[in-house]
């Protein structure tokens, strides 16, 4: 049985995140997009009417998405706080090796590195605070004392961890964090 294809707003949407994750969104000009897509360039404007900006916003939503699900998949099953930590950790530095450690968080490349519009920061601080609510849902879940303050620093660990994962290439650094979490007490 042959998998169908995607439908072309989905195509552009994955191919955008992609993109935008490796070059950032003024490394990826429309043209490199529509054909890595394989979509007409009026599919673009049909399914996203501003164009790039739309398409970034879908694309970043998208990611975030996945993460969210990356976030339920480590602590659902998890026995404690600390273990979803450990395996969302785990997860993450997965994620790098396959990326091929240089691309950059999704939401960063594509909303920060776009343009400055009130409309990017906006969408990026909501699907960060999705996140981090996620997190602390858990952390509540489990009996952490301050839940909304460890999930900001899981947060701030994990991109920043990212980063310096990027810098000495390797996802060693994002499976250290587990212990880092420990070290600052806070739960």
């Amino acid at each position: 049985m042959t998998e169908r294809p995607l439908p072309t707003k989905d195509r552009l949407i994955r191919t955008a995140a992609e993109l935008f994750r490796r070059s950032g969104y003024n490394g990826v000009g429309l043209s490199e997009l529509l054909s890595a897509a394989d979509a007409p360039k009026g599919s673009l404007y049909h399914h996203f009417p501003n164009g790039k900006s739309d398409l970034a916003v879908a694309a970043a939503t998208w990611a975030s998405d996945g993460m969210l699900r990356l976030i339920a998949a480590s602590f659902e099953p998890a026995d404690s706080f600390q273990d979803g930590v450990e395996t969302l950790c785990h997860k993450v530095a997965k994620l790098f090796d396959k990326s091929g450690q240089w691309d950059g968080c999704p939401i960063s490349s594509t909303l920060f590195e776009g343009p400055d519009n009130a409309t990017f920061r906006d969408h990026a601080h909501h699907l960060y605070e999705g996140w981090i609510t996620e997190v602390a849902h858990h952390a509540g879940r489990f009996g952490i004392s301050n839940p909304q303050e460890t999930a900001d620093t899981l947060f701030i660990l994990l991109q920043g961890g990212w980063q310096l994962a990027r810098a000495r290439q390797s996802s060693d650094v994002l499976r250290a964090l587990p212990q880092k979490m420990r070290l600052t007490k806070i739960h």
